[in-house]
């Protein structure tokens, strides 16, 4: 049975954005939608009357924001097949609960209740740092959210930590029937050119041809299993967080791999990744590799 894509919804304009996203990719890939509204109301209704005239009920707020997401979906896309459940825990332990059972976590950029201001709520960027399955953060314009570019773009990182990475990436790509654009950013250290002009070219090159080689390495496999992926690689000299942030304005989706240390609680996300759920100009997938 294939594994729900499950979202996180709070009736915020974000969610329901993030829901829009979500529902045509479980159409896309044949999957089942699982929507989740996590609140510790059961904690607090005892504190008043359900029936206040001051305010309603957090019971009847939670149900009715699942309902109107499930609605919304259905309407979008009646195919497919979407289920509800509001959960008595806080989003974060909820969400991460259920990335044990998901194909993927989607989140919106911020939840209700949240600053205005934050470029990227609390709740997204600690599921996206602890999950065990594949977070996206469904943020950027239009044009982006809705898969007009016809581009997906994948942040080459090092092979230990990518393989999950490129095969989401290729299944992603052949889903959309769409290009996928795999880059790898490299840098030149300093001390290797300052002093010597006339070897700057050479270094370059010794880089370019090390960057072109790990490519090779962490495609060959994914790109024999999806032979009629067309795939554009790109070496490019620079900081990889601000290569992918620019290319990121012509891709439907980003994508890169993270470190999952497994005992280990912390927030486990690079500055690549902090720079993409905050700034990126379409959604962002962070996809978990086990070391």
């Amino acid at each position: 049975m294939e594994l729900p894509l499950v979202v996180g919804v709070d009736g915020s304009e974000s969610s329901l954005l993030a829901v829009d996203w979500a529902v045509d990719e479980a159409a896309r890939h044949g999957l089942p939608l699982r929507l989740v509204y996590a609140s510790l109301w059961e904690r607090y209704e005892g504190a008043l009357p359900s029936t206040s005239p001051d305010r309603p009920s957090e019971q009847v707020m939670a149900d009715n924001i699942v309902a109107g997401a499930a609605e919304r979906a259905g309407r979008r896309h009646p195919e497919v097949k979407v289920s509800t459940e509001v959960i008595a825990d806080e989003a974060v332990e909820a969400l991460l609960r259920e990335g044990y059972g998901a194909s993927a976590l989607v989140t919106g950029t911020r939840g209700r209740g949240e600053l205005q201001g934050l470029l990227l709520g609390s709740v997204g960027l600690t599921v996206a740092a602890r999950a065990h399955c594949p977070v996206i953060v469904v943020r950027g314009d239009r044009a982006g959210r809705e898969g007009t570019h016809e581009r997906i773009l994948l942040g080459a990182g090092e092979p230990a930590t990518s393989g999950e990475a490129v095969r989401f990436a290729f299944r992603e790509a052949e889903a959309r029937r769409c290009t996928l654009d795999v880059v790898r950013a490299w840098r030149c250290p300093e001390h290797e050119t300052a002093d010597h002009p006339l070897l700057a070219g050479h270094t370059a090159h010794e880089h370019t041809e090390q960057a072109s080689a790990l490519l090779d390495a962490v495609l060959h496999d994914a790109a024999a299993d999806h032979p009629k992926v067309p795939v554009r690689r790109a070496t490019v000299e620079g900081p990889a967080r601000k290569v992918l942030l620019n290319r990121s304005a012509a891709a439907d989706l980003v994508i890169i791999g993270a470190r999952r240390r497994t005992g280990h609680f912390g927030l486990q996300l690079g500055r690549v990744g902090h720079a993409l759920l905050h700034h990126a100009d379409c959604p962002v997938a962070i996809v978990p590799q086990q070391v």
